[in-house]
């Protein structure tokens, strides 16, 4: 966890110089359509939503009867407490979506060959700039290295908590946790490998960085900032006794 924001970083700067420089290869990845940016990186918060859903719900519970030795309902209450982390993930995700947008049509300006006898028309959006086959220029921060980056670090804090975690080898429970677990981890891959792509084929590098900046700051103001006050979400594995460690969910 420590070490992949400034991985991240260190991806952004060195894949765009790389393309900045031209010796980067021609490769299918490119392509925007290409099936990992479109059945992945553009459903990136839903895929890591729906996989975080039950993790959370699963390990925080099991986490509240062993550890703590919570009675039902307030082992309920805790993972509604821990749930809540999804729904400020969502407005994360959201509000920053949605800046990038109002930004991109602030800065930007239709680029269109205009028809013969016809008055220039305005185009205030991206979007019906693209209607009428025309090329929007403005300043477009970087979508995926903000969510890729947002993402693979939200899912790196979550997966914290096996480290607390005490369950039956033998358990079925054991084994939904675990494929859940091996999920998470090859998404966080898919996230950090498509990050690199995006540092290597597409955008500036000024709006790379802003991107990726904005990833690490909504994760630094949550996980680092935020949910070690009373009145957060919390930490997925809080404050456990030394004592309990040898009891540590073996992956």
């Amino acid at each position: 966890r420590r070490r992949l924001p400034p991985l991240l970083l260190a991806i952004a700067l060195l894949g765009s110089a790389l393309k900045d420089t031209g010796v980067v290869p021609d490769t299918p990845l490119r392509n925007k359509r290409n099936p990992l940016n479109v059945y992945f990186v553009k459903l990136a918060w839903a895929w890591t939503l729906w996989l975080l859903l039950p993790f959370i719900t699963l390990t925080t519970y099991q986490l509240a009867r062993s550890k703590f030795l919570y009675g039902r309902t307030r082992s309920v209450l805790l993972v509604l407490r821990r749930l809540s982390a999804l729904a400020v993930g969502t407005a994360v995700w959201y509000v920053c979506t949605q800046l990038f947008v109002y930004i991109e049509n602030l800065t930007g300006e239709c680029s269109i060959a205009a028809k013969p006898g016809e008055t220039p028309r305005l185009y205030a959006t991206k979007h019906e700039c693209h209607q009428d086959s025309g090329v929007w220029n403005g300043f477009d921060i970087s979508g995926h290295c903000f969510l890729l980056s947002y993402c693979a670090l939200m899912i790196l804090e979550e997966v914290a908590v096996l480290e607390g975690l005490s369950i039956d080898q033998n358990s079925k429970l054991r084994v939904v946790i675990n494929i859940l677990f091996v999920s998470l981890c090859f998404l966080t891959m898919i996230w950090v490998f498509m990050f690199l792509c995006t540092a290597l084929y597409f955008h500036d590098f000024s709006q790379k960085l802003l991107g990726v900046l904005i990833g690490l700051s909504g994760w630094y103001g949550t996980y680092r900032f935020w949910y070690l006050k009373p009145f957060s979400p919390g930490l997925p594995l809080p404050n456990i006794p030394l004592s309990s460690k040898k009891y540590s969910y073996s992956r």
